[in-house]
């Protein structure tokens, strides 16, 4: 289940700006990936001095660097501060959880978005900030953990398909993004998969825990909202802007990705409806179960209520002898047939009429 409040206690009197790394602990250590290219080559590596990145700002290839993780503030601040980061900058790219934004800088733009995983298995999703900062030929991407999401568009910039080898960082930016949103459908179709397979549980025998299963996934889907909606802002902003981080040929591009955006979060409100939908489903069905049940009892007592009363009734066994009050059948010598031929009758009739009338 994820949190909806990640705590910041830690951050508790500090001063704005200091590099304390907010998010789930991991094992993996600090690492960096460096992708230096242009239309005709490329170079993958795993640079080693933190205190050399200076003169990547200077190069006229475009260089794309993934950093990931992030719990080691101390490795991460040093590495910031070589591409000369705004300390606020920095505080957010290690406070993991930020709200998807953009913030202009003189020198460069700051993107926060949120990725989400979905773990098959368990079928429950955890959420990863990833931070962008896009300079005029590089691109820097923080990641919590070191993932496979952008996998896809590395091997495309090591088979140089399509333009990704042709334009600058800002396109480079855009596939990220777009992968991202991508990843979004993904996860939304295992997600109507799973609100199919609840639809059926619920008519077919709802339990506490479809209820349970159900408010987790209401918890989950409000927080994929929360990431999707501010990140069409994120989009939206880079669209407008205005600086020369993002060329005027990748607008095109990012209207598409906008588009796609639109797309996800008209899915995500669909499931959040169905899914509180579902609440009323499942009250529906526990109360007509428990009418029908209580329908059963109820005709159970309806049918013993007379019979009780027959045999209450000749149970008295007032025999006062020559008394005119006497109750005659208990001397009769066919009484006790004749009294459960009459409780067999009034139960007989009385199904008779229950069946004609359709209560059961």
């Amino acid at each position: 289940m994820l949190k909806l409040v990640k705590t910041s206690s830690r951050k508790a009197g500090l001063p704005p700006g200091s590099p304390v790394f907010i998010g789930e602990k991991v094992t993996e250590k600090f690492g960096l990936d460096m992708v230096d290219y242009d239309a005709e080559d490329i170079s993958i590596s795993t640079p080693v001095r933190l205190d050399e990145f200076r003169l990547l700002k200077e190069t006229p290839s475009n260089t794309w660097i993934k950093v990931h993780g992030l719990h080691n503030a101390e490795a991460v601040d040093r590495f910031c501060l070589g591409f000369g980061l705004h300390p606020l900058t920095i505080e957010d790219i290690l406070h993991t959880g930020q709200r998807p934004k953009i913030d202009h800088y003189e020198d460069y733009l700051f993107l926060v978005i949120n990725l989400i995983h979905y773990d098959d298995a368990t079928r429950e999703m955890t959420m990863e900030q990833i931070s962008f900062v896009l300079g005029p030929c590089y691109l820097l991407s923080f990641h919590e953990k070191d993932d496979d999401i952008f996998d896809d568009v590395l091997a495309r910039l090591e088979t140089n398909k399509g333009r990704i080898r042709k334009l600058g960082v800002d396109y480079l930016l855009y596939s990220l993004l777009d992968r991202v949103v991508d990843n979004f459908f993904s996860v939304l179709e295992k997600i109507g998969e799973e609100v199919e397979d609840l639809e059926e549980e619920l008519i077919e025998s709802p339990s506490p825990e479809t209820l349970q299963t159900i408010h987790s996934l209401k918890r989950e889907m409000i927080l994929l909202r929360k990431s999707v909606w501010p990140l069409r802002e994120v989009i939206s902003g880079l669209q407008r802007d205005d600086t020369v981080f993002m060329g005027e040929s990748i607008r095109v591009y990012l209207k598409d990705l906008y588009d796609h955006t639109i797309q996800v979060l008209d899915t995500v409100e669909t499931f959040r409806d169905l899914i509180s939908g579902m609440i009323d489903i499942y009250l529906s069905s526990v109360s007509n179960r428990m009418n029908e049940v209580i329908k059963v009892l109820t005709i159970f007592a309806v049918i013993f209520i007379p019979l009780t009363f027959i045999a209450g009734l000749y149970g008295m066994n007032f025999n006062t002898g020559k008394s005119p009050f006497n109750m005659p059948e208990l001397n009769w010598y066919f009484g006790y047939p004749f009294a459960l031929l009459l409780m067999a009758g009034t139960a007989g009739s009385m199904l008779i009429y229950f069946k004609k009338k359709k209560w059961f």
